[in-house]
């Protein structure tokens, strides 16, 4: 099977790394399709924005105007469900050449423990990364509010973004 092509916007600042699309994201062809996964919704938290479950192609464009690329780490593997331990015989996508093609890329955003430990096959990256809390449904460990102050902590400095009450550290990474 073979995840899909990253989004990506004029700029980027920051980029978000899955694993895999889970099997819901597959059929419906969309990043984050599992009703109760938490990402749209805490993205548009962050971002101030009224979550009205808009159309995907709205999502990716909401993505791209606040400089958030959004890509997986493994390219193709084989799998039948959901699950990252799932995954057999990832082949992975090739970051540190998408990152030197969008050199306005500074942070990078790990969706779970899962996503970074691929990741870290790939070497250091030459730029700062976060491993935050996985919006999965399967990961029940935190509350949605839990994991939005997490992830804003990250992304809210790294785009830019005033903070009105949470400080943070760019580069501390929560244990997922």
């Amino acid at each position: 099977m073979y995840g899909f092509a990253p989004v990506v916007g004029g700029a980027p600042k920051v980029l978000v790394l899955g694993t895999f699309p889970g099997l819901a994201s597959r059929e419906a062809e969309e990043y984050y399709a599992h009703p109760r996964n938490q990402f749209w919704r805490i993205l548009y938290g962050i971002l101030g924005e009224a979550y009205d479950a808009p159309s995907y192609r709205r999502k990716l464009q909401k993505l791209k105007e606040h400089g958030i690329a959004l890509w997986d780490m493994v390219a193709s593997c084989e799998t039948t469900g959901s699950a990252d331990t799932e995954i057999q015989n990832p082949v992975l996508i090739d970051l540190p050449g998408f990152l030197r093609k969008n050199p306005s890329i500074q942070t990078v955003c790990f969706n779970g423990g899962n996503a970074a430990r691929f990741a870290k096959k790939l070497g250091r990256l030459a730029v700062d990364s976060a491993v935050l809390p996985s919006t999965s449904p399967a990961n029940a460990r935190y509350s949605l509010q839990q994991k939005e102050d997490a992830w804003r902590r990250v992304l809210a400095p790294a785009l830019n973004y005033i903070e009105l009450k949470y400080g943070g550290n760019k580069n501390a990474n929560d244990e997922v």
